[in-house]
């Protein structure tokens, strides 16, 4: 009886030792793969920002200015008034009775369909 109860203590310490040696390879790939997945967002970010800073520079009131001047020929881009803005109440909206008929209006556009 002995015997067998150190049998089964042995296998099961085996198997104890087998799962804790899968598991902490797991781990360290998962980890890997996490410091991996950090590295990409750290390099997106700084992907980004060079990206935003870029998109300042090209968008300075000064540089569209020149731009609108120098392309006038071909765009004939004018310079905006306050007299071109309408007001709200100028929008013209579709009637209710032409939206009766459309359950989900998200459903409908991404279709392509429109009312």
């Amino acid at each position: 009886m002995r015997t067998l109860m150190f049998i089964v203590t042995v296998i099961g310490v085996i198997c104890v030792s087998v799962w804790a040696y899968q598991e902490n390879y797991s781990t360290q790939r998962i980890i890997k793969e996490t410091e991996k997945l950090e590295r990409e967002i750290g390099a997106a970010q700084a992907r980004l920002a060079v990206l935003r800073a870029e998109w300042a520079y090209l968008n300075r009131p000064d540089r569209l200015r020149d731009l609108a001047e120098i392309n006038y020929n071909d765009l004939q881009l004018l310079p905006l008034r306050p007299d071109q803005f309408g007001i709200v109440e100028q929008v013209a909206y579709p009637s209710d009775d032409l939206l009766q008929g459309v359950e989900n209006a998200t459903e409908v556009i991404a279709d392509g369909e429109r009312p």
